[in-house]
């Protein structure tokens, strides 16, 4: 539950605007690295929570020998 709750702030603070100001204001976007490193975070712990290595190992017999 914690982890989902981790997820949902990383995602709302990274589309979010990282600076803004009131009256007429100002508004500063995150940088597109840190966007990346942002989604490059979320998806790792996404890859680590998969089950399994993300590698298939298959025994390979050849069917023409006895």
């Amino acid at each position: 539950m914690a982890d989902t709750q981790i997820e949902n702030s990383i995602k709302e603070n990274a589309s979010g605007p990282k600076s803004a100001s009131g009256d007429a204001g100002s508004v500063e976007q995150h940088s597109l690295t840190d966007q990346i490193a942002a989604d490059k975070h979320l998806q790792s712990r996404a890859a680590m929570k998969s089950k399994g290595l993300g590698i298939k190992l298959l025994k390979i017999s050849p069917s023409g020998t006895v």
